[in-house]
């Protein structure tokens, strides 16, 4: 396969790492893809590694004073 992108791979990598990576939530990339269903814009924009590990530590961070009472 030469280096050129196909229509799907230029979506995917839009949805996932240019902007799902960059904050920007999935219901404003579901509009800029022109998606009349999230779900389909659930195809496209897949959770990175990368997004994951960083929305946990922004979690823990905002947790982190939260106390477990029993």
């Amino acid at each position: 396969m030469s280096g050129r992108l196909c229509y799907h791979q230029a979506r995917h990598s839009f949805a996932s790492l240019i902007t799902l990576e960059a904050g920007v939530p999935i219901e404003t990339i579901s509009r800029m893809l022109g998606h009349s269903d999230i779900t389909t814009t659930q195809v496209y924009a897949r959770v990175t590694p990368k997004k994951l590990f960083e929305d946990m530590d922004k979690y823990i961070e905002a947790t982190k004073d939260l106390k477990l009472i029993l």
